[in-house]
Parts: structure tokens; C-alpha cells; sequence
């Protein structure tokens, strides 16, 4: 077993005291709502989040673990109330267009940040920053701006502490670009972070059609007063709601990564096995794998029926080899793929988003470690391998 971080146990121990509160779920909840304030004609979204904390506080989790899912939850609620409010207060916000927004699909572990990484070089184009999604709002003064950055900064410094394998495997920083999950609502997340049965069948039964229209009201608010640049985003999340995302975003382009899933999988169960690690009292690696297979292969075959509806110039596939092999080569395919110009002033700042971080060590991973095998993953998504041997012919 992996040693305990000092960070995470004195965190633990520092928490205990409250670590009973999640006996009445409903009760923190309700402090919590209270403290986000609720806009009218809302109670259905903070209705999804008090059932997501009732299951969540039914796990075993640790102090840190308890702590993370109310942070979860006051994050979203209170970014709500914020966004509704400025909305409210500027309806022209609901006006400002976001055209031909690219998103990087695909199942995790497949170079979807590194992609995403690529997209942003350039100065025409416009990637959420990490400290934008904790915190999303107009930052109309440098004051409010620094405050927003400060609290980024601290929470990718926490996570560090309390988990710092995480940052070999998924490297975070305030001010860099990252994903949509981080704001849209119902992602599979929490389910990186603790056992929530209910809320895993709940998950692939909703609409997320609106889900997506709060995104998009998210990208607004970022834009608002702002010069207007085409929007990159990137979740893995995305590839199994990908018909909500149209329905939503009609003239977006889907950049779609591939791996071979029994990599993916492996690396991915690794990368969970970190995060559970400190919310988790005890982490079963076998029920770990066996979920996430289930979480992405069905997410995978969502993805597969919705890709048959979409416009083919809609579509690009990106091979790994494209930018996990050969960048120089891959980078310039890849704009030209979306529309995009390739400048020499984005090649020479390729090596920035390429590089591995310093210091990051190798991320080794075994699929045997989760209780799964090659063959069980390649059955799983065999759908998925017939697309993928089409794209990598192609």
C-alpha cells in the first residue's frame, strides 16, 4: 500500500471533529444552500445536488472525503446563484454568442489535455483557464481577479498535498487551460471520489440538455465585455452526452481523441485509485475497476450512437499518435483539421503544452492491479475498436 501523505493525515485529524456531520446530510445541505442562495425557478438544480450529497455521505469516507464532497457541492450551488445573478443583472450576456466552439472528446487518458494544450497556442482562440471554472464570474476588477486566482491556486495546492501522485499523472496549474467538468453540473466525477451507486444509475437516466444550457451560459459570462475569440473546451465527460452538447452547441466541432481502451483503462483506474486514496477509508481496487469499466464503456457506447448523427465536416478524429508521438507533425494536421491557421508563432511555443512538467515523474499503471484483463476491456468495447482500427487506417 502507498504511504499515507503527512498532508492528507493531518488534514484527516484536523477534520474528525466534524467528520459526524454527514450522519444528517440534509442538514449540511441546507447550511450550504442557505449560504449559495437560490434563484427563483431553480429548486430542480439544487434539488440534484441534495440527492448527490445524501448518497455521497453514505460511503466511508474520511474527514478529507466528507470535506470534499460539501466543497463539491457549495462550489456548484454557489456558482450558480452567481451566474443566474449576473444574468439577471446584464441580460445581455444571454446574447453573446459562442460560434463554432470546438470541444475535445473522447474517452480520458487519451491525450484530450494535451490536445486541448495544442488548441490553445493559439491567440485567435480562447480555452476556459482552470481559476475561470472554480470561480466563474466578470472579474471586472484586477481585485476580484486576484481573489479568484488566489483561491485557484490554493485549491491545486491542497489537492497536491493531500494526493501528490496527481500531479505526475494529471499536472494542474490556476492559470492554465482545463475542462468543462469542472462547471458542468452532472459529470461522472464524484464518482472518481467515493462509491454513490444511486447516483451512478441516476446519472445515465437524466437530461442533460439542460446541463448544457448553463454551460454555455458559463461561456457567456466569461465572454461578456470581453473581445470574442473562438472557444476550445475539452471533458472526456462529454462523449456520453454528446447529443445534449448539439442540441445545445448545433454548430460545434467534435474533436475526437483515440487510445486503445485497454491503456486507457489502466491508466485511468490509476489515476482514480489516487483521488479515492484520501477520501476513501478503504479503497476495494477490483470494485474500482469494474465500475470505471462500466462508467466508460457505457458512456462510450452513448457516444457511438449519438457520432452517427453528426455532420461529417462536424468531425475530427485525432489518432494518438498525432500528438503523443509526433507533435511538430500532429499540431498543424490538427488546426487545419478545424478550420484553424497554424503559425509559426504557435510552433515556437509547441514545447510549452508538449513537455512533460519538471520534476513529474513516469506514470506506470497495471490493469491486472484493478482485476480486469485485456480480453474483458477488448469485449467491452469492441464497437469502440472497430471505429478506432478505422481511424487509425484512415
Amino acid at each position: 500500500m502507498p504511504t499515507t501523505p503527512l498532508a492528507l493525515t493531518l488534514a484527516n485529524l484536523l477534520l474528525r471533529p466534524a467528520h459526524g456531520s454527514r450522519r444528517a446530510p440534509d442538514r449540511v445541505f441546507d447550511r450550504i444552500a442557505a449560504r449559495a442562495g437560490q434563484a427563483d425557478g431553480d429548486q430542480r438544480f439544487t434539488d440534484d445536488f441534495r440527492f448527490l450529497l445524501r448518497h455521497w455521505a453514505g460511503d466511508d469516507l474520511t474527514p478529507v472525503g466528507w470535506q470534499s464532497a460539501q466543497a463539491h457541492v457549495r462550489r456548484h450551488l454557489t456558482n450558480r446563484a452567481r451566474i443566474r445573478r449576473l444574468i439577471a443583472e446584464h441580460p445581455a450576456i444571454e446574447q453573446e454568442p459562442i460560434e463554432r466552439p470546438v470541444f475535445v472528446v473522447g474517452l480520458p487518458r487519451t491525450a484530450t489535455t494535451l490536445t486541448h494544450g495544442v488548441l490553445s497556442l493559439s491567440d485567435e482562440h480562447r480555452c476556459p483557464l482552470l481559476w475561470e471554472l472554480l470561480t466563474p464570474g466578470l472579474h471586472a476588477s484586477p481585485r476580484q481577479r486576484r481573489k479568484a486566482i488566489t483561491h485557484a491556486r490554493g485549491w491545486v495546492g491542497g489537492t497536491n498535498l493531500c494526493a501528490p501522485r496527481l500531479r505526475d499523472i494529471h499536472p494542474m496549474s490556476a492559470e492554465a487551460p482545463e475542462e468543462c467538468t469542472f462547471v458542468l453540473p452532472h459529470a461522472l466525477m464524484p464518482l472518481s471520489q467515493a462509491r454513490i451507486p444511486r447516483y451512478q444509475a441516476w446519472h445515465f437516466e437524466r437530461d442533460f440538455v439542460p446541463d448544457y444550457r448553463y454551460l454555455k451560459q458559463v461561456f457567456q459570462v466569461l465572454q461578456y465585455g470581453r473581445p470574442r475569440r473562438r472557444w476550445m473546451l475539452k471533458s472526456p465527460m462529454h462523449t456520453g452526452n454528446l447529443d445534449a452538447l448539439r442540441a445545445v452547441f448545433p454548430d460545434a466541432t467534435i474533436v475526437w481523441t483515440h487510445r486503445d481502451p485497454v491503456t486507457v483503462i489502466a491508466s485511468f483506474c490509476s489515476l482514480v485509485e489516487q483521488g479515492m486514496t484520501g477520501t476513501l477509508d478503504t479503497v476495494d481496487l477490483h470494485d474500482l475497476g469494474a465500475i470505471w469499466l462500466e462508467l466508460l464503456s457505457r458512456s462510450m457506447e452513448h457516444g457511438l450512437a449519438a457520432r452517427a448523427d453528426i455532420p461529417r465536416e462536424a468531425l475530427v478524429d485525432v489518432p494518438y499518435a498525432w500528438l503523443g508521438t509526433d507533435p511538430a507533425t500532429g499540431a498543424p494536421k490538427l488546426y487545419e483539421s478545424i478550420g484553424a491557421r497554424w503559425t509559426d508563432a504557435d510552433a515556437a511555443r509547441l514545447a510549452e503544452v508538449t513537455a512533460r512538467p519538471r520534476g513529474s515523474r513516469p506514470h506506470r499503471y497495471d490493469l491486472s492491479r484493478y482485476g480486469l484483463t485485456p480480453a474483458g476491456v477488448e469485449s467491452a468495447f469492441a464497437d469502440y475498436n472497430a471505429l478506432r482500427a478505422e481511424v487509425e487506417r484512415a
